[in-house]
C-alpha cells in the first residue's frame, strides 16, 4: 500500500519496530509493533458521541491472547479462546494505567484500545509491546490524546537486574536468572507508571533501576513523535466538553468552603465524616434542584472539588484526614488460626482496613494448568483476592473477580514469590485467598501481610515475613507531603500512589501510579526509604505474634513425601493403563503424582498411609542388587529351575542345582508355585536377567562363593 510506512528504534541492543497503513485501515489509529517473532496489533478507537451521565473518562483496554500466536489450540472444550486469561487481564492494566493521565479531563467519548497478539515467540515478552503499541496508535489517531497541557505519547521498557548489572528489555530466559522484574512507563519527563517484582532488592538499587529505566524507554518517545508528525491524523478537537464552569465552580465554593473545612477538621472517622459531607452535598443539590441552566452533575463534581482542595491544603499544612502525621501509622493487630479446619489462617488489621487470608496445601496435580500464550504451562502458587461490598459498607451484585481484584491478587502473589520454599524443598501446591473484611485504604497489602501470617500458621518454611504498605504524595508547586498508610480518601485526592513489599532484606514487590509530573528521582527514593520504615514496624507487629513458621502442619493438611525412581522404572509405577497406580492410591488412600524426570509425589491425610505408599512404589522400583538376600513367591516352574519373583516386576532363576542343600531330582520337590522362597541375587547380566541361589543362603556362602558354584549350565531336557 502506497500509506504504508515502518519506523525502527534500538532499545538496549535490540530493534522494535512499528508499521502502519497496512492493516486495520478504519480504526481511529492502528499499528503493528515487532520485536523479534513476537507482533502485536494495537488500535485506538473513539465513539462519534459522548456518554452523558457519568463523570469519569470511559477508557478500555482489551488484550486479546490469540493462541494461533504461538501455533496451538485452544485446550478447551469449544477450542476457542474463552474469558481473558489472568495474564492478558493484567496486560490490559498494565497499558491503560499510564495512558488514562494522558486523556482531557473533559472528555466523555468512549475510546476503546484493543491490542491482538498475532505472533508469540516464546522468548520476547509482550507485555511492553502492549503498551507501547497501544501508545503509537494513540499517536497517530485522530483521538485528544497527549496533547497540551496532557503531554505524551509514552514508552515503557521491562528492566531486569542479572549478576548485579541492569538489563533492558530481558527475555523470557534471561529472567530466570535476574533478581529484578521491572516494568515502567512514563513520558519523556515523568514516569508514570511502575509495576515491579524482586527478590529483596534495597531500595537504593530500586531508584537506580527506576532511573535507568526511564532514560531507556526516551528513545521510544522520539521515534512515536517522528510518527505524529509523517503520519498522524489531525486531533479531533470538535467532542463535547464536560468541564464545569469556573463561575459554577466558584458560587458553590463560596456555598461550602466553610462547612466542608468544618466536617473535615472535626471529623477523625471515616464513616462520620462521609455521613457529614454526604448531607452538606444533599442541601447544596436541594439549592439547584430545578435549575434548567445546571447540571446536577456539575453540582456534584464542583462540590467534590472543594473537598479535594480543602483536604490537599490541611495535608501539606501538616494535618491529615484523621490526625495522624505523616510517617504514622494507623492501629496494626495481627492473628492467626482463626479457621479450625483451614490449612492457615491470618488475620491482619491496620485501622479500618481488615483482611483475612486461609492458606490451603495441595498436591502437585492441583497446580494451576495455563493454557496462554507464557512459555509457562503451570503455576504451583495461586493468590486469590475478593472484595465484597460489604468491607465498604455498600452493596452491589457478585459476579465473580473484577480486573481490579485479579490486579491486586496478583500484586500480593508477586510479593511473596520471592520467599516461597523451592519445589524440591516443599512439594506442595499453595493457594492463599485474601478475604477483604473492611476497607479503609490498602487492602491489597494487608493481604501481603495476612498472607504472611496464614502461610507461616500453615507451616509453609518462608524464607522471611513480608510486609505491605501503601504511600501516597500530596504535591503543590515545591511543596510536598510523603504519607504513610493513606486512607482511601488520602489514596483518591493525592498525587501519587505506591505500595511497597518487602521483607526486612529489601523490596518484593513494588506498584506505582503518579498522577502528575515532577516527581524527582530523590522525592522517589525519599518515599521509598519512609516506606521501609513502615514496613519494618509492620514486621515486628507481624513477627511478635508468630516469628517463625509453625513446625507442626494442621492435622488436615496432606502429608507430602518426594520420592525419586529411576525414568525406566516409571512404567512399572503406572503399570499397564494405569491400572497400577490406580490399585496403590485405592489400597493406601494416598495420591500419588509422577513427573517425568522420575519424581514420585505422595500425599495423604495421614503419615502411616503416605509411608506404606512410599514403600510399595520403591518395591516397584527397585532393582535387584546382586549379594542381597530377598524372600519372594516362586511363579514358575521348569525341569531345569524355578523362577521366583523377589520384587514387584522382577523374576529371577533358582537353578535346579541351587535350589537345596542336598541333591534335587525334581523342582516342584522344594519349589511349588506360590511358595516363598529366600534367596541370594548372585548375577545380574547385561540384558536384566537375574540369578538366584537358595543354597547360598542355607549354606552361607559369600555371593563370590555362590557365583563360582552357579556357573550358568544347559537345562536339563529329561530325568536322570
Amino acid at each position: 500500500m502506497s500509506n504504508q510506512k515502518q519506523f525502527t528504534s534500538n532499545i538496549g541492543g535490540q530493534e522494535i519496530i512499528v508499521e502502519t497503513g497496512k492493516l486495520a485501515g478504519l480504526a481511529g489509529g492502528a499499528v503493528t509493533i515487532r520485536q523479534g517473532d513476537t507482533m502485536l496489533l494495537a488500535t485506538a478507537t473513539m465513539s462519534s458521541s459522548a456518554r452523558t451521565g457519568i463523570d469519569f473518562f470511559p477508557l478500555s483496554v482489551d488484550f486479546e491472547e490469540k493462541l494461533y500466536a504461538a501455533g496451538r489450540i485452544p485446550g478447551s472444550f469449544f477450542r476457542r479462546e474463552g474469558r481473558a486469561s489472568e495474564g492478558a487481564i493484567l496486560t490490559c492494566r498494565l497499558t491503560d494505567r499510564p495512558l488514562r493521565p494522558l486523556f482531557p479531563k473533559d472528555l466523555r467519548n468512549e475510546v476503546q484500545i484493543i491490542i491482538t497478539a498475532l505472533s508469540v515467540d516464546g522468548s520476547i515478552q509482550p507485555d511492553i509491546l502492549a503498551i507501547i503499541g497501544a501508545s503509537a496508535a494513540l499517536t497517530i489517531s485522530d483521538i485528544p490524546f497527549g496533547i497540551s497541557p496532557y503531554e505524551g505519547p509514552i514508552g515503557a521498557v521491562r528492566i531486569g537486574m542479572i549478576e548485579g548489572d541492569f538489563v533492558v528489555n530481558p527475555t523470557f530466559e534471561q529472567m530466570d536468572e535476574s533478581v529484578l522484574d521491572l516494568r515502567i512507563a512514563g513520558t519523556r519527563d515523568a514516569i508514570l507508571m511502575v509495576e515491579c517484582g524482586a527478590d529483596q532488592v534495597p531500595e537504593e538499587t530500586m531508584v537506580q533501576a527506576l532511573t535507568f529505566g526511564h532514560e531507556s524507554l526516551r528513545p521510544l518517545i522520539d521515534m512515536q513523535d517522528k510518527m505524529a508528525t509523517e503520519v498522524g491524523k489531525s486531533k479531533r478537537d470538535d467532542y463535547e466538553s464536560f468541564s464545569i464552569d469556573d463561575d459554577l465552580q466558584q458560587e458553590i465554593l463560596s456555598k461550602v468552603q466553610t462547612k466542608v473545612a468544618s466536617v473535615i477538621r472535626d471529623n477523625d472517622d471515616k464513616v462520620a465524616r462521609e455521613q457529614a459531607l454526604d448531607a452538606l452535598m444533599d442541601d447544596l443539590l436541594v439549592d439547584y434542584d430545578g435549575k434548567e441552566d445546571v447540571e446536577i452533575g456539575d453540582v456534584k463534581t464542583s462540590f467534590k472539588n472543594v473537598v479535594k482542595t480543602e483536604v490537599r491544603n490541611r495535608i501539606l499544612d501538616g494535618v491529615r484526614p484523621d490526625g495522624r502525621g505523616s510517617s504514622d501509622l494507623r492501629l496494626l493487630a495481627a492473628e492467626t488460626g482463626l479457621s479450625p479446619r483451614a490449612h492457615g489462617s491470618g488475620l491482619f488489621t491496620r485501622g479500618e482496613t481488615q483482611v483475612l487470608s486461609l492458606a490451603t496445601l495441595g498436591t502437585p496435580r492441583e497446580a494451576q494448568m495455563l493454557d496462554t500464550l507464557s512459555p509457562m504451562n503451570e503455576k504451583r502458587y495461586m493468590h486469590h483476592y475478593n472484595f465484597p461490598p460489604y468491607s465498604t459498607g455498600e452493596t452491589w451484585f457478585m459476579r465473580g473477580p473484577k480486573r481490579r481484584e485479579i490486579g491486586h491478587g496478583a500484586l500480593a502473589e508477586t510479593a511473596l514469590r520471592a520467599v516461597l520454599p523451592e519445589e524440591d524443598d516443599f512439594a506442595y501446591t499453595l493457594r492463599v485467598v485474601s478475604e477483604v473484611l473492611s476497607s479503609n485504604g490498602s487492602t491489597s497489602m494487608a493481604s501481603v501481610c495476612g498472607s504472611t501470617l496464614a502461610l507461616m500458621d500453615a507451616g509453609v518454611p518462608i524464607k522471611k515475613p513480608v510486609g505491605g504498605i501503601a504511600m501516597g504524595l500530596v504535591k503543590q508547586d515545591e511543596r510536598y507531603v510523603i504519607l504513610t498508610d493513606i486512607q482511601g480518601m488520602e489514596d483518591h485526592l493525592g498525587d501519587m500512589d505506591f505500595k511497597v513489599a518487602g521483607t526486612d532484606a529489601g523490596i518484593t514487590a513494588l506498584q506505582m501510579d503518579i498522577k502528575i509530573t515532577g516527581i524527582t528521582a530523590e522525592i522517589m527514593e525519599e518515599a521509598l526509604l519512609q516506606a521501609r520504615e513502615a514496613r519494618l514496624e509492620i514486621l515486628d507487629v507481624m513477627t511478635d505474634h508468630i516469628d517463625v513458621p509453625r513446625e507442626d502442619m494442621s492435622p488436615y493438611a496432606p502429608r507430602m513425601i518426594v520420592v525419586t525412581v529411576p525414568e525406566n522404572k516409571i512404567g512399572a509405577v503406572i503399570g499397564p493403563g494405569g491400572k497400577t497406580i490406580r490399585a496403590l492410591q485405592e489400597e493406601t488412600g494416598a495420591k500419588i503424582d509422577i513427573q517425568d524426570d522420575g519424581r514420585v509425589f505422595i500425599a495423604a491425610p495421614e503419615g502411616p498411609a503416605a509411608e506404606e505408599a512410599r514403600t510399595r512404589v520403591e518395591a516397584l522400583t527397585e532393582s535387584a542388587e546382586v549379594g542381597r538376600i530377598y524372600t519372594g513367591k516362586v511363579v514358575r516352574t521348569e525341569p531345569f529351575g524355578a523362577f521366583v519373583q523377589i520384587i514387584p516386576g522382577s523374576d529371577g532363576l533358582v537353578h535346579i542345582s541351587q535350589l537345596a542343600d542336598f541333591r534335587v531330582e525334581k523342582v516342584e520337590d522344594v519349589a511349588k508355585v506360590g511358595e516363598e522362597l529366600t534367596v541370594m541375587v548372585t548375577d545380574v547380566d547385561a540384558n536384566g536377567k537375574i540369578r538366584l541361589s537358595r543354597q547360598a543362603v542355607l549354606e552361607g556362602w559369600s555371593v563370590e562363593e555362590a557365583r563360582e558354584r552357579d556357573k550358568p549350565r544347559k537345562p536339563r531336557t529329561g530325568g536322570r
